[in-house]
């Protein structure tokens, strides 16, 4: 497609030549972000030739500060419950995946999940991601029966539920187009739709990572629907494995042209590739300074999407916290439990202190907002 093309010759003629790209040139690009005017494909390519760190995250901070110019900074409390493990997609970079006939294959009972639900409500949460993977057997009338059942039990917390590429699943094993696989689990209780199962959004990366799962346009058109049904999503970018910098603006642009169109993201979240006890556990892990450096020009480069997480989970505390100055304004979620990512190998765990002392120390007051970034908190929390 164009985009792919034209971020291509431009990564091509000037990532590999760091000479031909001028400081004052990048400076001139970081200028216009801050001042908010919208930057080009090409200009979001250049922007990965900067080496100045510390320029790329005082621009992100600066475009933060003016969409955000409150004295606080965000966090939400809930628990991302995988429902099954059992997956008919197979994707390289994932750890968590099982096939039906494995031993340590499920589904949890419900009993379970109302454990784990009762455990966060406890703790002050009131959302749960609720995602598993594209189980082969399960039919749509299970999907909302299990919502059905959780709202009538717990009718204050938010279903943040299945990703597109379980959607999209939903509609081939159901036969049914996309929007009425959404109206139906809306009507039986989901409240939001996540972002994940992104990766990268260009099919060449897909192609080579993942079998029987979403495509680029899918994983969009799944997105689109439920923001034309007025329904709110978050978008997201795991980076840091076999895409071009190219493909990560072309990532960017495609996300920017649907918030564009429908205006239904909340928040941007983005994240390292994690390659232990993966299919690609030869690939190098991308450390910090790529995160926060890729975390920074997303903000730069998303002017329409309202909100950036900050990544602790795979970053750890304080990377997680420096993102607060490098373009983000939520420190994401207390995340009471997480699976896939820790499959493989993350295990970073903060208190909801630490997560509070966090915001604290870089001279924020912190927040708890519910997933709509509605505030739900005192003002002294």
């Amino acid at each position: 497609m164009t985009i792919t093309n034209h971020a291509t010759r431009v990564a091509d003629s000037f990532h590999d030549n760091h000479s031909a790209v001028s400081g004052r040139q990048i400076q001139e690009i970081l200028d216009k972000a801050v001042a908010g005017h919208r930057l080009t494909v090409d200009e979001g390519a250049l922007l990965f030739n900067c080496k100045d760190i510390h320029a790329l995250g005082r621009a992100a901070d600066a475009v933060c500060r003016r969409l955000h110019p409150e004295p606080y900074r965000t966090f939400n409390i809930d628990r991302n419950i995988n429902y099954t493990n059992v997956c008919a997609a197979v994707c390289d970079f994932c750890a968590f995946y099982r096939k039906s006939a494995d031993a340590d294959a499920y589904v949890l009972s419900r009993e379970e999940l109302y454990k784990k639900i009762e455990e966060t409500i406890a703790l002050g949460g009131e959302q749960i991601l609720l995602q598993g993977g594209n189980h082969p057997s399960l039919k749509l009338e299970w999907y909302e029966d299990l919502l059905r059942d959780l709202k009538a039990k717990f009718p204050k917390v938010n279903l943040h539920a299945f990703s597109a590429s379980e959607v999209w699943h939903f509609h081939k094993i159901n036969k049914l187009p996309v929007e009425v696989v959404l109206r139906r689990l809306r009507d039986a209780g989901m409240g939001s739709l996540p972002g994940g199962g992104a990766e990268i959004l260009t099919d060449r990366v897909r192609r080579a990572m993942t079998k029987n799962k979403v495509m680029t346009e899918e994983w969009l058109e799944v997105h689109r629907v439920w923001h034309k049904m007025g329904g709110k999503s978050t978008c997201t970018m795991m980076f840091g494995h076999i895409e071009t910098i190219a493909e990560r603006v072309e990532h960017l642009e495609r996300l920017r042209q649907l918030q564009d169109e429908t205006g239904g993201f909340t928040a941007f979240i983005c994240w390292t590739f994690q390659p232990e006890n993966t299919a690609m556990s030869d690939v190098p892990p991308a450390g910090s300074y790529e995160y926060l450096k890729t975390q920074a020009i997303a903000r730069l480069y998303l002017d329409n999407v309202p909100s950036v997480q900050s990544s602790w989970v795979t970053q750890g505390p304080k990377i997680g916290q420096l993102g607060l100055m490098f373009g983000a304004n939520d420190m994401g979620s207390l995340m009471i439990e997480e699976n896939v990512v820790s499959s493989a190998g993350t295990v970073y765990h903060l208190s909801l202190e630490q997560i509070k002392q966090s915001i604290r120390d870089v001279g924020f007051i912190p927040r708890q907002r519910n997933f709509f970034y509605e505030l739900i908190d005192g003002p002294a929390a």
